[in-house]
């Protein structure tokens, strides 16, 4: 478990070039470089660089970089859901959710391989689950069945936005040669050896295209079919034994 800095510790501190230094501060920074130059570029060296002030003076503010780390995933998730303020529809409220988990992570994709499979223990990563879940709650789902829920929802939103923003962190030389071969090198081959891709062949342009909302959408379709309430204005339905496993 990682352990805290006190709040005594994390006062703003001016560095050398008179910036006052604070754990907002050294986020950004480390988001700037991480987008500037890749995760390896996360480090307390290459931070104290930027920011004009000993390496050592970081450790007043987190524990070491995996702490930092952490408050990186939580800056992306408070970022992601500033404003968000869910209705009494839970289906768009989740949606709504995913969407701005996506946008979140394209606007940071370097940082997302780093922030998609850490638990961040901070404030705002608290807030959006306990939005999430309590939106499962609202469609009358039981406690334990809303958390299984959530968990299976936000790893399968999370998994799909990390592997897009993964792709957009590429050079654009190398997206633009991946989105090309479902045009050019997938038209070109034996109808004997690979006769589905041939049936679809002319679809499969589109291969190159996002499928995170109609991922999303499915996954949606899926809960609200098991859901124990209707959406607003319904009401309620008896759940057969398969909808409960």
């Amino acid at each position: 478990m990682t352990t805290r800095v006190p709040q005594e510790r994390r006062r703003r501190r001016p560095t050398r070039s008179g910036v006052l230094l604070s754990e907002d501060l050294i986020v950004e920074t480390a988001l700037r470089l991480i987008g500037e130059h890749g995760p390896e570029a996360l480090s307390v060296r290459r931070l104290g660089a930027a920011l004009g002030c000993d390496p050592t003076a970081l450790y007043r503010y987190f524990d070491g970089t995996d702490d930092l780390v952490l408050a990186i995933a939580d800056r992306i998730i408070g970022e992601a859901m500033a404003g968000f303020a869910p209705g009494a529809d839970w289906v768009a409220g989740l949606r709504e959710m995913a969407l701005r988990v996506r946008a979140g992570y394209l606007a940071h994709p370097r940082a997302a391989a780093l922030a998609a499979h850490r638990v961040t223990r901070r404030r705002n990563e608290i807030r959006a689950v306990d939005t999430g879940i309590g939106l499962l709650l609202s469609a009358g789902f039981p406690p334990a069945e809303a958390a299984r829920l959530y968990l299976a929802f936000i790893d399968t939103v999370l998994s799909h936005a990390a592997t897009e923003a993964a792709f957009h962190a590429l050079p654009r030389q190398r997206r633009e040669a991946d989105q090309r071969a479902w045009r050019d090198a997938y038209q070109d081959l034996d109808p004997a050896a690979y006769p589905a891709l041939t049936a679809v062949r002319r679809e499969l342009p589109a291969m190159a295209d996002s499928s995170f909302e109609q991922s999303v959408n499915l996954l949606l379709q899926a809960l609200e079919a098991r859901a124990p309430l209707t959406r607003p204005g319904g009401s309620a339905r008896p759940r057969s034994a398969a909808s409960r496993d």
